[in-house]
């Protein structure tokens, strides 16, 4: 975590911006509270009227009216109390889901290479136990220590008007009051810090073990995993142990020193009252202020701890809602719409990952993808196929050269014009939480039933999906958890089709389906692919054989271009490994390799 510019509760001054956005009950929980406020203190003046005509009057109409006063006071303090409490309470709850949102917000916009350097775990962390954090911290703590202030410097006030002498006796221990706050507060701030991060490498490493849970179980690492779980709880706790001891320090101290200095003030008070010097009415309401001073300090001691805990959390928030996007739309996107059958091209472009900087990606790569046209991918693993697919969405942008949509910079198309103009099928479908019928939408939100329907028809997942327990209306569980991989392939192919993009990625969409399956969705996909311009990673290269054009890449770069046959005489690579995926294949004619290309192309 970057370390903020401001210091202390002063980290909490970016919240002011979200209660700015509701001033009028801003304005009425600061009413009420010095509604509250006014009728706490004047309750000392009630025990001072009970206590001098009430148990001294002359008759029970004097404690009668003694008492009455004392009813109404505490009655106007606990309506006050109601509505600041509810006011507090609902602009802790309201501000707290604008920071979840704004966060939010934010991080789906963010460019994915912030992703590669930040865990996952940690930035949900901050999403959700930092913001209701600062939902407690509004809606109870700040509302405390702001009524004990006003309550606390009201009670001074009233002191100094009650007994002089006495309060100056209170005025002396103050200053040894806040020394520990000042001492241990830091150290707090510190501590809270540090729990906060632990607490979000403890849900990071639960979460990860969670999603590969299989994989956990099928290597029998249970004991692996609660033994090296158990060591990041025992870590998070020794931290926030350490906290606990510091805040309770504070506490203690500061009640001690308080508590020290009212017991010299009640020896001299008592004196007084024996002498006559002062009446128990008045003793008794210093007392009441003096307890009131002494509580003061005490809460805001002890809510200090949670106060500096919500500054770690404020600038953690503010760090990701202030994050920018390296990925961003142009101001005026250069055009308004693009053609049905758009041409891609890239020219010379260099790339490596944020996080493999000394590594290209892509070194001086240049490919055109002719409009309407199919262009296979082929290569061996990390020849840059995938990273092809990222820079034609823009996740990221080249460090040289340049990609072309329609001959227009992607760089001058608006993020949403260039990523509705691209629907992907992964290899890896990505599923979300929800029914059969929210995933095919995802693809087309405005879709209906039809549409769905159909493109579930196309993509040969209707029958299945029928043979569910509640047909389109029945949840997949997480990413997809309850399909198997070809259908859940099948749910993404129908995105895509329901998406209904004039360029079509496909990073081996069939790779999951068996025999029968794949031969329906290829039936389909050429279909789909049909008028499109189609780029498609290959992995087997039997899929591809019928693509307008195929690109072998090695290294980053583009080595050979061509059909199937020209690159089996042309290209080494291609023929080494349509030789190593056809060898034990009965081939057709139009994809025999000879022996003597083969033998030209693998080596002795």
């Amino acid at each position: 975590m970057s370390e903020g510019k401001a210091q202390g509760v002063g980290s909490l001054r970016p919240v002011l911006g979200f209660l700015a956005h509701y001033k009028l009950r801003v304005v009425a929980a600061i009413a009420a509270l010095l509604f509250t406020a006014g009728a706490t203190l004047s309750m000392g003046r009630g025990v001072q009227v009970l206590i001098d005509n009430g148990f001294n009057g002359d008759s029970s109409a004097d404690l009668k009216s003694a008492i009455t006063l004392l009813i109404m006071l505490a009655t106007a303090m606990a309506v006050g109390t109601f509505i600041r409490f509810y006011l507090v309470s609902w602009l802790g709850e309201r501000v707290s889901a604008d920071i979840r949102k704004a966060v939010f917000d934010n991080l789906v916009r963010l460019h994915p290479g912030y992703f590669e350097t930040n865990r996952s775990g940690e930035i949900m962390s901050r999403l959700t136990t930092d913001t209701t954090l600062l939902q407690t911290i509004i809606g109870s703590s700040f509302s405390m220590a702001l009524r004990s202030s006003l309550t606390t410097t009201g009670a001074l006030v009233m002191m100094f008007i009650t007994n002089l002498k006495l309060s100056l006796i209170i005025t002396v221990g103050v200053p040894l009051i806040l020394l520990p706050i000042l001492v241990f507060g830091r150290r707090v701030k510190k501590l809270s810090n540090e729990s906060q991060d632990s607490i979000a490498s403890v849900g990071s490493y639960a979460g990860e073990v969670i999603q590969h849970i299989r994989v956990v179980q099928s290597y029998t690492r249970e004991n692996f995993e609660s033994s090296a779980f158990s060591r990041e709880v025992e870590i998070a706790f020794a931290i926030a142990r350490r906290r606990i001891w510091q805040r309770s320090l504070l506490i203690c101290a500061a009640i001690l020193l308080l508590f020290i200095g009212m017991s010299g003030m009640l020896w001299e008070g008592g004196q007084d009252v024996l002498s006559g010097r002062m009446s128990g009415g008045e003793l008794g309401a210093f007392v009441f202020y003096a307890i009131m001073v002494g509580s003061g300090f005490a809460t805001i001691s002890e809510v200090w701890g949670d106060l500096l805990r919500a500054a770690g959390a404020a600038e953690r928030l503010v760090e990701l809602i202030d994050t920018p996007s390296l990925i961003s739309s142009p101001e005026e996107p250069a055009v308004t719409a693009l053609s049905k059958q758009p041409e891609l091209r890239m020219t010379n472009i260099s790339f490596s990952y944020p996080t493999r900087l000394n590594q290209r990606a892509l070194d001086n790569f240049s490919l055109t993808i002719e409009a309407g046209k199919s262009l296979a991918l082929v290569g061996p693993s990390g020849a840059g196929k995938s990273t092809v697919f990222e820079m034609l969405q823009r996740f990221y942008n080249p460090q040289q050269g340049r990609i072309e949509l329609d001959g227009h910079d992607i760089r001058t198309l608006s993020l949403e014009q260039l990523r509705e103009s691209l629907a992907l099928v992964p290899q890896q479908p990505a599923l979300f939480t929800g029914d059969v019928r929210y995933n095919i939408r995802y693809g087309k939100l405005d879709a209906s039933e039809e549409e769905i329907i159909a493109a579930a028809r196309a993509a040969h997942a209707h029958e299945f999906i029928s043979a569910l327990p509640e047909g389109y209306q029945s949840h997949l569980g997480e990413q997809g958890v309850r399909l198997s991989g070809g259908q859940r392939q099948r749910i993404a192919l129908a995105r895509a089709i329901l998406n209904n993009p004039p360029i079509l990625l496909l990073d081996e969409a069939t790779s999951a389906l068996d025999t029968e399956s794949e031969h329906q969705v290829q039936l389909a996909l050429q279909e789909l692919m049909r008028g499109r311009t189609t780029v498609i990673i290959a992995h087997r290269l039997s899929t591809i054989l019928h693509a307008d054009k195929i690109a072998v890449l090695d290294q980053g770069r583009v080595i050979a271009t061509g059909t199937h046959q020209e690159l089996l005489r042309n290209c080494e690579l291609y023929a080494r490994l349509a030789n190593l995926q056809f060898r034990e294949t009965s081939l057709s004619e139009s994809t025999e390799i000879t022996a003597d290309q083969i033998s030209r192309a693998v080596p002795d």
